[in-house]
C-alpha cells in the first residue's frame, strides 16, 4: 500500500514538474490572410450600347446586366476578391431628369449612413471632357458599399457607381482589397468620356 502511494506521489511530482515550465500562457493574437494584389493595368471599355467609354482593370471582367434604351447596368467583377463595381448609365431627357437622378443617388447613398462612422465627399470636375462628378468614401466596419460616385455632363448623360465586397465585413483584413477596388473606381471616373 505504501509503495502504491509512493509511486502515485512520484508520478504526480513528475507530471507537475513536466507541465510547470514557469511560463504563463498567452493566447496568440488574431491574424489575417495575406492578400497579394496584382499590379494595375487598364483597358478601354467601349461598346455601341453605351454613350460612354472608360478604362477598367485587366484583372476584372465586365458584364452588361441590363441593356434597355432607358438604362444600362454594368458590373465590373473581381472574382478573385469577391468584389464588384456596379455602374448604371442613363440617358437624360430633361433637366428635371438630372435632378431626379442626383436625388436618387443621394437617397441610395443615405441608406449606408446608418452603418458608417464617417463620410469623405469630394467633387471631381474635368471641364475638358465635360465630366462633373461627386465621390463618397464611407468608413466603418459595417458599411456595405465603401465607395460611391455619380457623374454627368449636365445635359444628356448620367452615370452612378458603387463598390461592394461580397463578404462579411472585417475592415482590417479587407482594407487592402477595398482600397484597391476604390482606386479602380476612381480610375473609371477619371477616364470617363461621353460619346
Amino acid at each position: 500500500m505504501k509503495i502504491k502511494i509512493l509511486a502515485i506521489s512520484l508520478i504526480a511530482i513528475f507530471v507537475y514538474a513536466a507541465c510547470d515550465s514557469g511560463q504563463t500562457y498567452a493566447p496568440k493574437p488574431t491574424t489575417y490572410y495575406r492578400i497579394t494584389l496584382p499590379d494595375k493595368s487598364y483597358q478601354t471599355y467601349d461598346t455601341t450600347a453605351l454613350g460612354i467609354t472608360f478604362e477598367y482593370p485587366t484583372t476584372s471582367t465586365v458584364v452588361m446586366k441590363k441593356d434597355i434604351p432607358s438604362v444600362k447596368w454594368i458590373d465590373i467583377l473581381y472574382p478573385e476578391y469577391n468584389g464588384v463595381i456596379f455602374l448604371s448609365y442613363k440617358k437624360l431627357k430633361t433637366p428635371a431628369s438630372l435632378a431626379m437622378e442626383v436625388d436618387t443617388a443621394y437617397q441610395l447613398l443615405k441608406l449606408h449612413f446608418q452603418k458608417s462612422s464617417g463620410v469623405e465627399e469630394q467633387s471631381y470636375n474635368n471641364p475638358e471632357e465635360k465630366v462633373f462628378a461627386n465621390t463618397w468614401r464611407l468608413k466603418g466596419q459595417q458599411v456595405a458599399s465603401t465607395f460611391q460616385f455619380w457623374a454627368t455632363d449636365s445635359v444628356k448623360n448620367f452615370v452612378r457607381g458603387a463598390v461592394y465586397i461580397n463578404s462579411t465585413p472585417n475592415y482590417d483584413s479587407l482594407e487592402p482589397v477595398i482600397n484597391y477596388i476604390q482606386d479602380d473606381a476612381r480610375h473609371i471616373l477619371e477616364t470617363l468620356k461621353w460619346k
